[in-house]
């Protein structure tokens, strides 16, 4: 997997036919390991991220800007996740500081938006609705990094982050419908 600077010299190698993949640093492991489990859902997580950016209107740009740094972000934490732990430090990780914009963006999002009082139901505009697909995702996405961290201890940047991913894309979500115009419906328990 090219983490960054790298040339990928094919779309195909065979050397994954066993059921291996390898890691930067020349490694191999079982593509249904722990490791490979949660860097491929920010795999997952990204292409819906991109789904969800089409979707989006051309304003507020704001939340396009977001989604696409995000994406771009999700290549930071798989590049930390594809390196073997034995392997010298990924030279591009998820820091404090990323962790600290996800937080800032949540909180911009959140002005101008009324309190919740109740969940809401997962609808809404299209890309509202989209990316709350991203928000489950990202929330496998945690749990698969949380079941690696038991088998091997990962940094707590990277474990805060991605705890934070799935609330900004829930601030997201209810920005893009505020932004439709769209109103959150409440779940409906006397179904």
């Amino acid at each position: 997997m090219a983490t960054g600077g790298e040339s990928i010299p094919r779309l195909y190698t065979r050397t994954g036919d066993g059921g291996t993949t390898g890691l930067a640093g020349g490694a191999r492991i079982d593509k249904d390991s722990a490791r490979i489990r949660a860097y491929g859902a920010y795999d997952e997580l990204g292409a819906h991220l991109g789904v969800a950016f089409v979707a989006l209107p051309e304003t507020p740009v704001e939340l396009r800007r977001t989604v696409r740094r995000l994406q771009h972000e999700l290549f930071v934490a798989q590049s930390e996740l594809a390196r073997a732990p034995t392997a010298s430090p990924a030279p591009h990780r998820i820091e404090a500081r990323h962790v600290r914009r996800v937080e800032e963006t949540i909180d911009q999002l959140e002005v101008g938006h009324p309190p919740l009082r109740t969940f809401v139901v997962n609808t809404g505009s299209a890309a509202a609705t989209e990316l709350h697909v991203c928000r489950t995702v990202a929330r496998r996405a945690e749990r698969e990094l949380l079941a690696l961290h038991r088998e091997e201890p990962q940094r707590k940047e990277h474990l805060e982050w991605a705890n934070r991913v799935s609330d900004l894309l829930f601030a997201l979500a209810l920005a893009a419908n505020r932004a439709a115009g769209c109103d959150e419906i409440p779940p409906d328990y006397d179904v």
